[in-house]
């Protein structure tokens, strides 16, 4: 009789070069973190919820996807790509959604633990595949995408297939927008983020706008918007500004303060790519500037970014209060950016800390 969806399913011979899974009637929390020091992963660990998939990048810039003559296979999914992003600079992370029990399932779920990602929420679904999104290059270095996933494995994850002791553990809770579009999907995300919530974490949200992906613009918008003021943290980029407002200047600050600032946040953050970032707490605002890099592929830029952000966070939870160490932060987390649009693929291109510190040492004596 097939299994429907479990996490970490009984191997199979397809499968049988990769190392063992759990049957799927051992439990996920035997395998969750060792709680030894159970308060300082409390106050380390980010879990990240969400989508994690395959992303296929033409091999050649600046054609359309019938025009590629080839692609290059990556690991993608923005909650995914921050989770590796926050363990390549040596941070605590682990990652909880759904992916397919086949070859491209496992391949993600041996990438998050080479990376020493816990996997320990994942979980995998025999009746439907890990999802794919097809990458288009620009010239100009940003991205179309085409996905598939009617459904993908990663909108059916449930309430109940939730590693709840995982999300105890966290310091951080850390979740996008794609999760929210489809049932069961978006039940689990609100039922995850209030176990999270309950648990003392901090939110942290980049709604991380995929328009194709939902039914309506219109949709997008109210569903974005419907969780916006239980996030502690959020990170959006100016086009996110201008949808999200109706076509505002995002560049206003007085827009941003006004429409997108609520009254619980702790710090907004605004990407605007190469020029860097803006910052807004309760009690200052301000811009740090970006890093000069040779652009190939932003996929996973602002992924690096929020790793980094994240990262800086779990190590110092109220950074937001004191600005000059903020300003720091963000300067570590541009040059995270600047590395990673100079690599193809999200995941493969994400730096180490000394990666980062080697850029900004060239920055200073240049």
């Amino acid at each position: 009789m097939p299994i429907g969806c479990g996490c970490f399913p009984m191997s199979s011979r397809k499968a049988s070069s990769l190392p063992r899974m759990p049957s799927i009637t051992e439990s996920c929390k035997s395998l969750s973190f060792s709680n030894k020091n159970g308060d300082q992963k409390r106050k380390t660990l980010v879990v990240c919820f969400g989508e994690m998939l395959i992303d296929f990048v033409p091999t050649t810039a600046g054609v359309s996807l019938a025009d590629a003559e080839g692609f290059k296979k990556a690991a993608g999914g923005a909650p995914a790509n921050v989770a590796v992003g926050i363990s390549r600079l040596g941070g605590s992370a682990a990652f909880m959604g759904k992916v397919g029990a086949d070859e491209f399932g496992y391949m993600l779920a041996n990438i998050l633990k080479e990376n020493n990602v816990d996997n320990s929420g994942m979980c995998f679904d025999s009746h439907a595949r890990t999802a794919l999104a097809f990458v288009t290059l620009r010239s100009d270095g940003e991205r179309e995408f085409m996905f598939y996933r009617n459904p993908s494995a990663d909108m059916l994850l449930t309430e109940k297939e939730l590693n709840i002791d995982l999300i105890n553990k966290a310091g951080i809770f850390h979740y996008g927008s794609i999760s929210l579009i489809e049932e069961p999907c978006k039940s689990a995300h609100l039922a995850a983020m209030n176990i999270a919530k309950k648990a003392g974490c901090i939110l942290s949200y980049d709604p991380n706008l995929r328009l194709p992906l939902w039914p309506s613009a219109e949709a997008a918008q109210e569903g974005i918007m419907s969780i916006w003021n239980q996030a502690d943290i959020i990170k959006i980029s100016e086009e996110e500004i201008s949808f999200l407002t109706g076509g505002d200047d995002p560049y206003d600050d007085d827009v941003v303060l006004k429409k997108l600032y609520h009254s619980d946040l702790k710090l907004l953050l605004v990407t605007e790519g190469p020029a860097g970032c803006r910052y807004y707490t309760k009690e200052f605002k301000g811009k740090v500037a970006g890093i000069k890099a040779d652009c190939v592929d932003t996929t996973g830029a602002g992924d690096s970014f929020v790793g980094s952000v994240l990262n800086s966070l779990a190590l110092e939870p109220e950074l937001y209060k004191n600005e000059q160490r903020l300003k720091e932060a963000l300067k570590f987390a541009n040059a995270c950016g600047a590395i990673t649009v100079e690599k193809k693929g999200a995941i493969p291109a994400l730096p180490t800390k000394e990666d980062v510190q080697e850029v900004l040492a060239s920055q200073t004596s240049a």
